[in-house]
């Protein structure tokens, strides 16, 4: 991972909250969580003012592709950490399962 990279995952775990080592079931809740946070329909009720609405509701979309970008960002290095460290043998050289039936 080249320092750009680590970073970007920096960041991105900072955008998140999250620290390492971080699991896809607690990536995956975060994202929910914060995109419910920073949904920007949730603003609709939040003033009758609409200049302090449509600032809201900008802050909220921001946010909310922040979010997206470093959930996309961590699920792929991720991915990609976990299939390199998950590397199994297969269990014979054709790739099949072997025959394990009664004679």
């Amino acid at each position: 991972m080249t320092d750009a990279n680590q970073e970007d995952v920096n960041h991105a775990l900072e955008v998140l909250g999250l620290t390492l080592p971080v699991t896809p079931e607690t990536l995956a809740r975060t994202r929910r969580v914060l995109l419910y946070t920073w949904n920007p329909a949730r603003y609709s009720n939040l003033t009758n003012n609409p200049k302090k609405y449509m600032q809201a509701y900008k802050k909220a979309e921001e946010m909310t592709k922040l979010v997206e970008a470093a959930y996309t960002l961590l699920s792929a290095v991720l991915v990609s950490d976990e299939a390199s460290s998950d590397q199994r043998p297969s269990s014979s050289a054709d790739g099949k399962a072997p025959d394990t039936s009664p004679g």
